[in-house]
């Protein structure tokens, strides 16, 4: 893996647009990967932000704490309007938000009624539009979170937990969901497997690289072991060979049919089909994440996928790290 490292003026938040990251909590500062800045904002909020995400024509940011309550709707850097969530456990768990665009109108999927509510907000309006008297989300009960979009629009996964706790993935059709918002409330698509699945990322459209953890569930079920990864396939809701990874790992980011990033402790990339670890560079801390559910802040940085460009960024301790595959 390729590493270029940029040592930015009081960093705040990160979010990738094109090649470039841009830091909307502090002023939008933009950082190239030359080294070159530029401001495209002029507020720098306060409050202490340390996530954020961005639609993906650009033109509208989410920045939020991780592990708090308060987020800010922006529009090329101007404040729309405050977002909030449930106290409910916030603290141990990341904030749940993505954008997704159907029709020519931006929504973001966030859960602003209930912590186990899933809801889609239009970003110019306000109007929660799934937000209906029928819905019933404690009948799931789900903390989502790390939340993902599929490539094509089509569809939104949650990495979040139930309460034992347990890790939980639920897979929802977009469209299906913005017709029927009652769908938000049901099961959805998941894996037919016992096993704590602990990450997910989407490897093409209907494709779903999944990771178990460390614990036992079943011990008769030997269709995804702990501490195994295997290919979901939404179409069939098939579960591919699993593999034992070479190592231990926590969350990953699909590079293509091949590959993925890991990013437990450091970032390494590892060949899915045989759990091989390819590639590493272990003077980067990348952090403990190996769960929805975070019980230690010391080790957190933020760290974002460039699903284009297939690259990491990680900031930590005042500096942003870009890993190319």
């Amino acid at each position: 893996m390729e590493r270029k490292t940029l040592i930015p003026d009081d960093l705040r938040t990160i979010s990738w647009f094109n090649n470039t990251i841009i830091d909307w909590a502090n002023s939008g500062n933009v950082y190239f990967p030359n080294g070159e800045v530029k401001t495209l904002g002029q507020y720098n909020f306060a409050l202490n932000f340390n996530g954020a995400i961005m639609s993906s024509n650009g033109k509208y940011a989410f920045i939020y704490q991780r592990f708090g309550t308060k987020g800010l709707l922006l529009k090329e850097g101007e404040l729309l309007r405050e977002i909030n969530r449930s106290y409910y456990y916030a603290d141990v768990y990341e904030y749940p938000a993505a954008f997704t665009t159907v029709n020519e109108i931006t929504y973001l999927i966030h859960c602003p009624v209930k912590y186990c509510q899933l809801d889609f907000e239009n970003v110019e309006t306000g109007e929660i539009i799934t937000n209906i008297n029928t819905r019933n989300p404690e009948s799931e009960d789900v903390f989502h979170s790390r939340l993902e979009i599929s490539p094509d629009n089509t569809f939104l996964i949650s990495k979040g937990w139930v309460w034992h706790p347990l890790d939980v993935i639920r897979v929802f059709n977009i469209n299906d969901c913005i017709l029927n918002p009652a769908l938000l409330d049901k099961p959805g698509l998941y894996p037919n497997v016992s096993a704590e699945i602990c990450t997910a990322s989407f490897i093409n459209n209907t494709k779903v690289l999944i990771g178990s953890s460390a614990e036992t569930i079943d011990d008769e079920d030997l269709r995804l072991p702990p501490k195994h990864i295997a290919v979901w396939d939404l179409e069939n809701n098939h579960i591919s060979k699993p593999i034992k990874v070479k190592g231990d790992f926590g969350n990953l980011f699909t590079i293509n049919d091949d590959w993925a990033w890991d990013t437990l402790s450091f970032p390494k990339i590892i060949n899915i089909h045989t759990g091989e670890i390819i590639d590493k560079n272990e003077i980067i801390d990348s952090g403990i994440q190996n769960s929805s559910i975070i019980q230690q802040y010391d080790r957190l940085p933020q760290i974002i996928f460039n699903r284009h460009t297939k690259q990491l960024a990680i900031a930590h301790q005042g500096k942003i790290e870009i890993l190319t595959p």
